[in-house]
């Protein structure tokens, strides 16, 4: 509680260096924050191509560009969080030990700079939505519970990896591989019926499996979460 506490009397310097975070990561770029879309939708195009064109995968006549979009949105999120914040304090060691304050704020600033890019990305979803005509639900409102457990989930990761590489340096490369085999173990390309019911028990155990398919089926089908395997 007491680090919490310690934490909210920081939080202007939380959002300062959230900011910080946005100004470095686009500065000098060309198209600045418009990489927080692009990303996302080049993907988004890659996908479509093979995944809708040459393996056909079945997404019950939902377009495919808007049904890999509304799961790759926020893995963007989660795995560009991972990306920055993890090496956060070691690539900021001089900073950290001359002046006092509350280390999480670095990783955290990071966690904060992607969300803002998740904000971006999502004005892009509702003109999907809307081209697509796929009206929200009532369902919908589920984004609200399911958006705080990732983005708590993402802390936790992030926090957690921003130590362990403290001690470990070689987790700069493990990071993105993990990221990187961590996506194909998540429904984001394809979808949960592709997987034999008898395997969900045990595919469920990745968190974000569950939270990329709840974010589809209460955008998309207009259906709730499945809550067994959120929780």
């Amino acid at each position: 509680m007491r680090q919490l506490v310690e934490l909210y009397q920081y939080s202007d310097l939380l959002w300062l260096w959230t900011l910080r975070e946005i100004r470095v990561r686009y500065k000098q770029s060309l198209l600045g924050v418009a990489w927080a879309i692009l990303q996302p939708l080049a993907f988004t195009a890659i996908f479509s191509i093979v995944f809708s064109k040459f393996l056909a995968v079945d997404t019950a006549d939902i377009p495919y560009p808007i049904f890999v979009y509304v799961a790759l949105a926020p893995w963007t999120f989660f795995a560009t969080s991972l990306g920055f914040g993890i090496p956060s304090l070691i690539n900021n060691m001089n900073l950290v030990t001359k002046i006092y304050f509350p280390r999480e704020v670095l990783p955290l600033a990071s966690v904060g700079a992607a969300f803002l890019d998740l904000v971006a990305a999502s004005l892009v979803l509702g003109g999907m939505l809307i081209w697509y005509r796929l009206w929200p639900t009532q369902y919908a409102l589920w984004i609200i519970p399911l958006l705080l457990i990732q983005i708590t989930l993402t802390i936790a990761v992030t926090l957690t990896g921003a130590v362990v590489i403290i001690f470990f340096r070689d987790m700069r490369f493990v990071v993105p591989l993990l990221t990187q085999v961590w996506m194909y173990a998540t429904p984001i390309t394809y979808p949960v019926d592709l997987v034999p019911p008898r395997f969900h028990f045990y595919y469920f155990l990745n968190p974000m499996g569950s939270l990329m398919d709840g974010y589809r089926r209460v955008l998309l089908p207009g259906q709730p979460p499945r809550w067994p395997a959120v929780w």
